[in-house]
């Protein structure tokens, strides 16, 4: 009989354990979601509650020679990005899943993506989100991403 109380007292922590990293994992996701919903709506109040001030942006790009490069960008400027296409143009960033790793308040994320702009696709490539949760709530601390014009689905 105690055998089975203590399987059964595993077996139960087991699943609460696993129940909180699904929650976890959710949230994370939904945070992700909510960012690229203020992306698409163009706005820079929720863009800019959604992260950390000292967010890192990043974009892997290949220069004419084939060569990868880092290129870096203030937030401040990838907000005023945002905010400043015009109305009469379309853009959508398409997520097409989701690879979350967690380790407590830690997360990470990979999303590929295509970008279309006018319903035209743009470019594909891949997001990389950092993310802590802080005060019960996931903060994007890094966002990293590639950029290519081949090669798209």
């Amino acid at each position: 009989m105690k055998i089975l109380s203590s399987c059964l007292l595993i077996l139960i922590s087991i699943s609460s354990l696993a129940a909180q990293e699904n929650k976890a994992e959710t949230e994370v996701k939904e945070t992700i979601q909510e960012f690229f919903q203020a992306f698409h709506e163009q706005d820079s109040i929720k863009l800019r509650a959604m992260v950390v001030p000292s967010i890192y942006m990043q974009s892997i790009a290949v220069d004419s020679s084939g060569n990868s490069e880092l290129e870096s960008e203030e937030y401040s400027k990838f907000l005023k990005s945002i905010v400043s296409i015009p109305s009469t143009t379309k853009f959508e960033e398409r997520l097409i899943s989701f690879d979350i790793r967690m380790n407590g308040a830690l997360a990470s994320v990979i999303t590929p993506y295509s970008f279309y702009v006018n319903d035209i696709l743009s470019h594909c490539g891949v997001n990389s989100f950092q993310l802590y949760k802080t005060e019960g709530e996931w903060k994007i601390i890094h966002i990293v991403d590639t950029r290519k014009k081949e090669g798209c689905k």
